[in-house]
């Protein structure tokens, strides 16, 4: 399978973000910025496009941002645990609220 990819627009349109919330993302470390190639502009690849849609969704589900950190830094799927138990804190926040 090919990887698709995006300008800055491009993926800002397919994760359903603003530019600006991209770049924003950027500048506190949720998602990377690809280098720049001499002359060109940075192309931005499906994974990218899937990190956003997952924070925009961890967001609508009552995640704060400092949350979706801690679970995008558990991504290499060895940290189960630990991703289970920062959704039942926030289960336990939703219901006690």
């Amino acid at each position: 399978m090919s990887t698709r990819h995006y300008t800055i627009g491009e993926l800002a349109g397919a994760a359903g973000v603003h530019v600006e919330t991209v770049r924003y993302y950027q500048r506190i470390g949720l998602v990377d910025q690809p280098k720049r190639p001499p002359g060109g502009i940075r192309r931005y690849t499906t994974a990218h496009a899937r990190r956003l849609q997952f924070i925009r969704k961890a967001q609508l589900l009552g995640f704060s941002l400092a949350e979706i950190a801690e679970l995008l830094a558990l991504n290499d799927g060895s940290q189960c645990h630990e991703a289970a138990e920062i959704g039942s804190r926030k289960l336990e926040t939703v219901r006690a609220g």
